[in-house]
């Protein structure tokens, strides 16, 4: 046996922050450990990033581009090269951008990859306003929540890594489970495993979720809400801080406006109020409120199940305040923001921070996206968002926003002429086109059908709502190119496939996110087959069609070259250095003249802004598309209610699935019933169940767990089995995304009640 050698790197199973060691014996990667000496993920790593090797050497991996053969669905392959797939790329859309416009050709990505940081600027640089993808669903409501309340993109997270030397005393977890025996890591970047210690030595933790969590078993206060009415809960417990007089005066008085409208507001929000809508007792409001207000310093982990529903711009603004009353952020132990590391250009998605990439876009061309708005300018609402003209300003929405897409480069005044100018969309909030309105779009030719769609990263027959409309709308489209490690379910109906790399096989700067700033070095170790990485892809096919001032990389290395310049340092250098994180800015609203980044310059309670725009100023509540509430009707036929989109340790959305490892542990597709519920249909523990609503039913095995309400059920989602034959491979048994269609959105975010839909159980028998 050959003597085994030790990379550093930092994984991308997923969107997190573990740096890992990759173990490596001659040219073969045998094992993957966490690593130690980080001083983010301390050792820790999950068991997909564990499995990395298996993804790597898998049999079914695609190795080489791929041509179709023959009719979408037979899955007929013809094997070709780079150049002949690349130049195919760019004939196919080329010709179609001289016959019909750019704006036939959209781009969609998935979540959390690095292919996510050019993405908007190949599609800005093209010419085409429909970019699409999952934001108004995930992280993206609560981005613009801070947006607008704090004037940043930075999102505060908890303060585990202790910078300041002082630990959180109080733990308030609220729509997150990234923590417990399966060491989960959420999308926001923060380790499970950090998270865990900060809750053990925590004086007081809270829990706010219908599901019996692993903190909740020992928590001090679990609040189990009915599924979609987080938005009261967080209304109700402002409310007693301050009817009860527990806000920190001094940051209140000095750091934010619209403290006495909101006092006003918030009087009818009562517990009595609360307890009506979200089942929860008063007296528990209460007692939690005053924990979280009292036990300080306080941090709040917040998850996805806040992006998911009919009110989730509100409900994050509403906790943003909840954070900021009580004296809890940007403080040492609370919930902080970092500064960037010196010198470096950072990517992230959508922001094209210092790329600079939205110039490259015709502003006209907005009013052919794809977003329920066609003919009127699609920038969000500029002419009343923009009244407060201070360069600040100016610069905040310049940097901030991506739906405000605009000509930048003709300098202020014209902008500011073009921008008074300009009318909103109809989600006015969504960081990319809205993508159910988006597939409705192809499938009813209104206003236009686009021509060509390039998919990277995604699979979105089983990761968005409504299945069957986008399976539709697929068969509709002339040309599809898909970008992924395998032949999905959503890559069948490709013309074209082009296979990615794995994270272990090429150079890249690894950020953790606008929230943390750590970035690591992910060290290429090893190279199977003729894959490339998606940046790579985008850069070369880019300069064929002639976009070289907006690319004017030629190679991935160059573009990496690029990002690290300031920092002096080579990528070589970078990789012994390790990591690069920023500081921690406590207090820094203290020190920084513009910290908050708002038109006030201070911690917006009430918006003007958002005033402006016809937007609620202060936060509000809104019931779930469907709920005993809002549809009783329905909920007559339907009395269950399903959690749906919930993700799962072992698969990171629908990826997974064919590696053993991790299959083994999550075989088959789980539906949590509780075990009173199960009795009353005749449902025992394994047992295949249906589960219906309005819009379609899927089958799954019951999963009994008393830690669940008995009128809630919860159930994964994301399945389809690799195993089974193409092209299908079984995707319309298990996919949960089935049995959610056309419902009413959130008017500001677009986003879907994805944890709140109605349904009922029945075991699959003869049914």
């Amino acid at each position: 046996m050959q003597n085994i050698r030790i990379i550093k790197s930092a994984c991308r199973m997923c969107h997190g922050v573990c740096q890992v060691l990759v173990h490596m014996e001659g040219e073969r990667v045998v094992k993957i450990t966490g690593d130690p000496e980080s001083p983010t993920s301390r050792g820790y790593i999950c068991r997909k990033g564990a499995a990395s090797a298996e993804l790597l050497y898998h049999p079914d991996r695609v190795l080489q581009p791929l041509r179709r053969a023959g009719k979408r669905g037979e899955n007929k392959w013809t094997p070709i090269s780079w150049d002949e797939a690349l130049d195919e790329m760019a004939e196919r859309l080329l010709k179609i951008k001289r016959e019909s416009g750019p704006q036939y050709f959209a781009m969609m990505h998935g979540t959390g990859r690095p292919y996510e940081n050019l993405g908007a600027r190949f599609a800005n640089a093209f010419g085409t306003p429909n970019f699409t993808g999952v934001g108004h669903i995930c992280f993206w409501p609560r981005v613009y929540a801070n947006i607008f309340t704090q004037g940043m993109s930075e999102m505060p997270v908890c303060d585990v890594y202790g910078q300041g030397g002082v630990e959180p005393q109080c733990v308030l977890i609220w729509g997150c489970n990234i923590t417990g025996p399966k060491g989960h890591n959420s999308s926001d970047g923060m380790c499970g495993a950090l998270l865990q210690k900060v809750i053990k030595n925590a004086q007081k933790v809270i829990v706010v979720d219908p599901r019996r969590i692993s903190p909740a078993e020992n928590a001090d206060h679990w609040l189990q809400l009915r599924p979609g009415t987080d938005g009261a809960l967080a209304l109700a417990m402002i409310n007693v801080i301050i009817v009860e007089d527990l806000i920190d005066r001094e940051f209140v008085n000095n750091y934010t406006v619209g403290f006495d409208r909101l006092k006003e507001h918030i009087k009818p929000f009562t517990p009595e109020w609360a307890e009506e809508i979200v089942g929860v007792g008063a007296e528990d409001i209460r007692a939690a409120a005053r924990t979280y207000a009292t036990v300080k310093p306080a941090c709040m982990q917040w998850g996805n199940a806040v992006d998911h529903s009919m009110c989730n711009f509100h409900t994050a603004r509403s906790l943003l305040i909840l954070r900021a009353i009580t004296g809890n952020l940007h403080v040492p132990g609370g919930d902080i923001v970092f500064e960037r590391p010196q010198g470096l250009r950072v990517k992230f998605p959508y922001l094209d921070i210092d790329f600079a990439g939205f110039r490259f876009m015709p502003l006209q061309n907005y009013q052919y996206a794809l977003d329920g708005n066609h003919g009127k300018q699609n920038i969000s609402s500029t002419k009343r968002f923009i009244q407060d003209r201070t360069l600040q300003f100016l610069d905040f929405l310049k940097y901030n926003f991506y739906p405000l897409l605009r000509k930048f480069s003709q300098g202020e005044g014209q902008a500011l002429k073009l921008m008074a100018e300009l009318k909103g969309a109809r989600y006015p909030l969504s960081p990319v086109i809205h993508p159910p309105t988006f597939w409705k779009s192809i499938v009813n030719n209104d206003p236009y059908r686009i021509r060509a769609l390039w998919i990277i990263g995604a699979n979105p027959l089983l990761t968005m709502s409504n299945s069957l409309l986008i399976e539709e709308a697929l068969k509709l489209i002339e040309y599809i190119v898909v970008s992924d490690f395998f032949l999905t379910p959503t890559a069948h109906y490709a013309d074209l496939f082009l296979p990615a790399s794995t994270w272990l096989e090429y150079d890249e700067v690894h950020n953790s996110g606008a929230h943390t700033f750590s970035v690591f070095p992910r060290k290429k170790v090893v190279k199977i087959g003729d894959t490339l990485d998606d940046q790579e892809v985008m850069i070369r096919l880019a300069h064929r069609l002639g976009m070289h001032d907006a690319f004017p990389w030629r190679s991935h290395q160059e573009l990496t070259d690029w990002m690290l310049k300031g920092t002096g340092l080579s990528f070589e250098e970078f990789c012994e250095k390790g990591i690069l994180t920023g500081k921690a800015r406590y207090y820094a609203y203290e020190k920084e003249k513009h910290f908050f980044r708002t038109p006030s310059g201070k911690f917006e309670i009430y918006s003007d802004t958002l005033a402006s725009m016809g937007i609620s100023p202060l936060p509000i509540y809104r019931e779930p598309a469907f709920s005993p509430v809002s549809t009783p009707q329905v909920a007559e036929k339907y009395p269950l209610i399903l959690i749906g989109g919930v993700k799962m340790a072992d698969y990171f959305h629908s990826e997974g699935r064919q590696i053993s490892s991790l299959r083994r542990r999550n075989p088959d597709p789980l539906v949590e019933i509780n075990p009173k519920t199960a009795a009353s249909i005749g449902c025992s523990e394994g047992d295949w169940v249906w589960i219906e609503t309005p819009h379609g039913r899927v089958k799954m095995r019951a999963k009994l767990f008393d830690g669940i309400a008995e009128n809630v059920v919860c159930a994964q989602y994301a399945w389809w089995f690799p195993e089974e034959a193409p092209p299908e491979h079984g995707w319309k048994k298990s996919n949960i995304n089935l049995t959610f269609g056309e419902m009413d959105y959130d008017p500001e975010t677009g986003s879907e009640s994805l944890k709140s839909m109605l349904c009922r159980i029945y075991p699959v028998g003869n049914n």
